[in-house]
């Protein structure tokens, strides 16, 4: 049976408390990326939120990691922090031409986050939706919008994205609402529960739940227990992006590695 690619990372690679309890010791610190990416096989970048980066860093992340490793990208918060959303289309084009298709196969979904006080606009929000566009420089786009208002949470946003073949982050084990709805043909996680207490970020159990919630998102499936907006029925294989993001930021590796070897 078809099943989608189930891709697990973390959020960005420089932070020094992971030196020396995820990276190994006296690794020199030009070498972390490299590292990094062969102990995972995605990270999302959060630098691309606070500025434009070069070319030559794009052909940097591309050539420093091995094949089959995906990068998803943070779009610039000029882009989405913005009271006029429709505005935002000099800035999204500024991006897409900043390098990123540099990355080649290894470029994976763009994800628009929003601030938490931004509420849902159906016209204003459509209007961003059509400034996306599905390919740059010959290259498909997936877009993922990660929305962290209440307000979102209504069926017209959920047909909307579906329209346009856009995902919507699902936000989980964190203080965001959370929508599970599948709208495109892959799906976003951000799980935001690492604990200290737990050598490996989760408990054993948890673990085991959310690598058999990939699975099934892969296979096409619902999982059970995550909140959605409308029916929660799958449709179709999906390829599965999940980071491990904030929580316990340093046990936030080790939970990826482990969520890996639990799928195999």
């Amino acid at each position: 049976m078809a099943t989608g690619k189930i891709r697990i990372g973390i959020g960005g690679w420089t932070y020094e408390p992971w030196r020396g309890s995820f990276y190994p010791e006296k690794l020199a610190q030009k070498r972390e990326l490299e590292y990094a990416s062969r102990q995972l096989s995605s990270i999302e970048v959060n630098g691309t939120y606070y500025g434009s980066q070069k070319p030559e860093s794009f052909q940097k992340w591309h050539d420093e990691t091995p094949e089959g490793f995906v990068f998803s990208l943070k779009a610039p918060r000029y882009a989405t922090n913005r009271k006029v959303l429709a505005d935002a289309g000099e800035t999204i084009e500024r991006f897409l031409n900043s390098g990123v298709t540099l990355l080649g196969d290894k470029l994976g979904p763009i994800n628009w986050q929003f601030m938490a006080t931004k509420k849902f606009d159906p016209v204003d929000f459509e209007a961003f939706l059509k400034l996306l566009p599905p390919s740059h420089e010959g290259r498909a786009l997936r877009h993922v919008v990660e929305v962290r208002h209440d307000s979102f949470r209504v069926p017209e946003f959920i047909e909307l994205i579906r329209a346009h073949h856009v995902a919507a982050v699902l936000s989980a084990d964190g203080e965001f609402p959370q929508i599970a709805d599948p709208t495109a043909d892959f799906v976003y996680a951000r799980i935001m529960g690492t604990a200290e207490d737990e050598a490996l970020g989760y408990s054993p159990e948890m673990l085991d739940l959310w690598a058999q919630r990939a699975r099934t998102w892969a296979a096409g499936g619902a999982p059970e227990g995550l909140d959605h907006v409308g029916n929660a029925a799958g449709s179709g294989p999906r390829d599965v992006y999940l980071y491990v993001i904030s929580g316990h930021k340093v046990r936030n590796p080790h939970a990826a590695m482990a969520l890996i070897e639990r799928l195999g």
